[in-house]
């Protein structure tokens, strides 16, 4: 009886101890270092869609180069612009699609001549000459989100049309102050591109972008000066293509979600729960 005693003495004794030492105490001090990491946020696959409003700072490369060609400010632009964002290969959430509509201006200012305070150059005898012009943009956009800041980068291509013309200067024909010459093209194409900011508050993302334009279509027949002033010179070109950078500022809201489990995922979840993985495949 003494033998069992001690035996089941012993047992509670190291029972006990054994707790004591797999036990853990954490302090309040210990408690205050311990740092959990964030589970990082899934960016789904989103579209968004918003209006951009903003200034252009435009003016024209010549070739021949025309002295005092400067930047035009053209206090309207507007945009209405379609993105969508898809992951690559299934896991790189970093790109999108943008397109959609925009209404801005082409044009060109010459500066003076700092002596005399005559006009260094002059298109056709205009020394201010501002286009009207709308465009359809498509942009592969690149993006890096850090919420609540997204940053992107902008590159593709653009169509459009040149709807009217104004033109000002002291030695122009006042006919055409306001009317295109049979010599100019009035439609348009050409690279667009920038880059930008934003800032998110699902489901409304603030965007800050600066794009920059450059027209591959040529403001006017190249060789039409020919007829007038050079009729035997077959060799004879002048090139025009406009350049522009805009300043934007967009509102813009996301149509789908841009993380969290959509209403697709929670459907298929549900449709799992109730009918089993083997119902969808």
């Amino acid at each position: 009886m003494k033998k069992l005693l001690f035996i089941s003495v012993l047992v509670l004794c190291v029972t006990a101890l054994r707790a004591q030492n797999d036990s853990i105490i954490y302090t309040a001090e210990y408690l205050d270092t311990v740092v959990l990491n964030k589970k990082a946020e899934v960016i789904n696959d989103y579209s968004l869609i918003g209006v951009n409003y903003g200034v252009t700072y435009s003016t024209i490369y010549f070739n021949p180069t025309k002295m005092g060609a400067a930047f035009k400010f053209n206090p309207h632009y507007f945009s209405i612009m379609y993105t969508h964002y898809e992951k690559m290969f299934g896991y790189l959430p970093y790109f999108g699609l943008t397109v959609g509509f925009s209404h801005s201006h082409e044009g060109v200012s010459f500066n003076d001549s700092p002596e005399t305070g005559y006009p260094l150059g002059y298109v056709d005898g205009a020394t201010v000459m501002s286009i009207e012009t709308y465009e359809m943009p498509a942009m592969m956009q690149f993006h890096i989100d850090s919420a609540p800041t997204k940053i992107m980068a902008n590159l593709g291509a653009y169509i459009g049309y040149r709807t009217s013309v104004t033109r000002s200067g002291p030695y122009m024909d006042i006919e055409y102050a306001n009317k295109f010459r049979d010599y100019e093209y009035r439609f348009d194409y050409g690279i667009v591109g920038g880059v930008g900011l934003a800032y998110m508050l699902d489901p409304v993302e603030f965007h800050l972008n600066l794009l920059a334009r450059w027209s591959m279509q040529n403001l006017y027949q190249p060789d039409y000066y020919n007829e007038v002033f050079h009729p035997y010179n077959t060799y004879y070109y002048r090139y025009a293509n406009p350049i522009d950078i805009s300043v934007t500022f967009g509102v813009h809201f996301q149509l789908t979600k841009r993380t969290g489990k959509t209403n697709k995922q929670l459907k298929k979840e549900a449709k799992n729960i109730v009918y089993g993985e083997t119902a969808n495949n």
